[in-house]
This record gives structure tokens, C-alpha cells and sequence, in this order.
């Protein structure tokens, strides 16, 4: 392929209801290597109304409700799109957006991102991709995750990258393949304790660290069947919620010991896929981004557990990587270059996920 030059707005809003991620990039390919550059970055908090709505309000909508917030929730993307671009000058080829996962039940071939990226491209005036994993779906894919490509052609120096949100997902190359999947649920679970007691997030882990560990619940945990599957494999709101949340409630645990147990799950889960490949030279590199790279006692696990070298980028990075990495997918769409890859999703090929919309 020739070089190429792009410039993507990526917006990115994840299951742990952080806020939307707005990540304006320039891309380049050249000699068949692609380069980036995050030229502005900013995030944007919800409303209280419209985060209930995001978090499990949408699930019990009749469907011309949900059609109407699928609009309306669009609008309100194009019009922070329009803010961001006003307060930093920019004016970019294109917008990929993510949307907010409502659905994630890929064994029906059912996902959906809510956030129309028509009412995006009628907002902002700028062409739009969104969709982004329906194809996959239908090619009988897991639709996820899509991060992948960004992990093989942007952050090639590192062995293993790991993204810690609501729930943590892997990347890594393997006998020339990509391989991707989600480990467990993270910040899904850990934010919705926090909220019973007032909390939005575990400020650096402190309430966890103050308990101690349930051996027997840390097992059962350990123990459920999704952690015995081969990937690719993917998760949703949808499990935690129907196994998860009741599994952990059972115990009669205080939130501190509830959550100090959770937190050795989901380091012991990381662990456990890194401790099974084969490590380069060395101990090999493992990059950590997303929201959970902040949580100094989640790290400090990890890194009792797991023999990498912890890479923890700059804050830029471990905020707006989702973010930067759809921009790069809207990139990828505009080349003509499959962003979804067989490898990680399990479909039947490669793909070109997404819907455009243009003016």
C-alpha cells in the first residue's frame, strides 16, 4: 500500500461508566509500518440521568424508547465532538465511534452499541464510522475485542498488552498470530460496590487492601467455567450480573474482604494467562492501560503474581489507548484494511466492521 495520512477523532465509552473518551490522532502509514501521534485528548462526564440509562437502564426499554435515547444519545456525542473540536482547534478526516454496549450476547448473534453515528455525522458534519462489531458478530465472531490491531500495529515493542477496565483484556502475538480475549471482570464489579457506599471508584485500591482474602469464595471464583474455556472468548454485563454478583454476595462478606478477595481474583486471572505462554528473553514486557492502571494495589498484585516487566505508559496513554486505538480503527476503514481480526474474534475472516456515515 502507498503511505498514508489520516487525522480520526476515536470515541470510546466503556461498561466501567468512566465518562466518554475523545481522542483526536494522526496517523501515518509509511513503508507498510503505521505510526501515531495523539494530537488532543479529553474526557467528558455524564450526566446522572443518562449514566443510569447507560448502565442498565436501556436493558428494560420498550423498543421506541430505545430507538429514541439510540438518537438522542448520538446528539449528545456529536455535540462534545463539536465542543472538543472548538476548544482545540482541530478539524478532523474522520469520527469512529465505539457507542455504549447495551447487549453483548454473541452465542444469539446480539450486540449492540448504542449511539447513532448518523445523528454523530448530522452533528459534527464530518464523515462517521460506528457499528464497529456487528459484521463479526454475524460471521460468527465474538464482535470483541477490537483493540487487537491497535496492540500488532502500534504497540509491537511490548509482549503482552493488557487493558484494565470494566472488565481486563490481553493481546499477544502467537505462532504469528494475534490472540486477544477477556480475562475477567475488573472495574464492572469493583465501581458497583463502590456506588453502595457512596463511592464512584476504590481510590488506589485502599478499601481493598484494609480486608483479607476468603479462600473458599477466591476458589469458587477461581473455579467458574469461563476461566476453563479456549479463547477466543469475550464478556459482558450480562454474566456478571446473572453469576458474578450473587456468587460474592452469598458470602455475608464485609466490603472490605469482599473486595480484597475480588482484587486476588482478577490479579490471579492475569497471572494465569501470562504464567501459560512462553516468555521471550528475559521476563518479556507486559503494557498495562485503562482505568485500573491508576489502582496502585490492583498493580502491586499483578506484579506479585506475574514474572513481566510492568510497563505503566503516561497518563495520556493509559486514559485515551480505547479511544486512540477506534480512531485508528476509523483509519484502518478509510485504507480499506481489516480493523476485526479472525485471530481474536473467532469469525470465519477478517474483516471491515462498521457503518459509515457522510455528508
Amino acid at each position: 500500500m502507498k503511505d498514508f495520512q489520516i487525522q480520526a477523532i476515536g470515541l470510546m465509552s466503556g461498561t466501567s461508566l468512566d465518562g466518554l473518551d475523545v481522542c483526536c490522532c494522526t496517523f501515518r502509514q509509511q513503508a507498510g509500518k503505521w505510526s501515531f501521534h495523539i494530537d488532543c485528548a479529553k474526557g467528558y462526564s455524564y450526566p446522572d440521568a443518562m449514566k443510569q440509562i447507560l448502565g442498565t437502564g436501556a436493558q428494560t426499554m420498550s423498543a421506541l424508547e430505545f430507538i429514541t435515547f439510540h438518537s438522542s444519545y448520538g446528539k449528545f456525542l456529536g455535540e462534545r465532538v463539536n465542543e472538543f473540536m472548538q476548544e482545540f482547534g482541530v478539524h478532523p478526516d474522520i469520527i469512529a465511534s465505539h457507542g455504549h454496549t447495551i447487549f453483548h450476547e454473541p452465542q444469539k448473534r446480539i450486540m449492540y452499541q448504542i449511539g447513532d453515528g448518523a445523528a454523530i455525522a448530522a452533528e459534527t458534519r464530518i464523515p462517521t464510522v460506528s457499528d464497529f462489531r456487528r459484521l463479526d458478530i454475524m460471521l460468527g465472531g465474538q464482535g470483541a475485542p477490537l483493540v487487537p490491531i491497535g496492540d500488532r500495529l502500534l504497540f509491537a515493542d511490548y509482549d503482552f498488552c493488557l487493558n484494565i477496565g470494566g472488565f481486563s483484556n490481553i493481546s499477544f502475538e502467537q505462532d504469528g498470530r494475534r490472540i486477544a480475549f477477556d480475562i475477567s471482570p475488573v472495574n464492572y464489579v469493583i465501581n458497583h460496590y463502590c456506588r453502595q457506599i457512596g463511592l464512584e471508584f476504590d481510590r488506589d485500591g485502599e478499601i481493598a487492601r484494609q480486608g483479607n482474602i476468603c479462600q473458599e469464595l477466591l476458589d469458587e471464583l477461581n473455579g467458574m467455567d469461563f476461566y476453563h474455556q479456549s479463547g477466543p472468548k469475550s464478556l459482558g454485563r450480562e454474566w456478571v450480573e446473572t453469576l458474578v454478583y450473587p456468587m460474592l454476595e452469598r458470602y455475608g462478606l464485609s466490603m472490605e474482604n469482599m473486595l480484597r478477595t475480588f482484587y486476588e481474583h482478577a490479579a490471579w486471572q492475569i497471572s494465569r494467562i501470562i504464567t501459560a505462554r512462553p516468555l521471550p528473553d528475559g521476563n518479556g514486557k507486559l503494557l498495562i492501560t485503562g482505568g485500573g492502571a491508576f489502582n496502585k494495589f490492583l498493580i502491586e498484585r499483578i506484579d506479585a503474581l506475574c514474572p513481566c516487566e510492568i510497563v505503566i505508559p503516561s497518563r495520556q496513554i493509559i486514559e485515551y489507548k480505547e479511544a486512540l486505538i477506534f480512531a485508528f480503527l476509523g483509519a484502518l476503514y478509510m485504507a480499506d484494511t481489516p480493523g476485526c481480526l479472525a485471530s481474536v474474534t473467532g469469525a470465519t475472516t477478517d474483516n471491515i466492521g462498521g457503518m459509515l456515515f457522510k455528508i
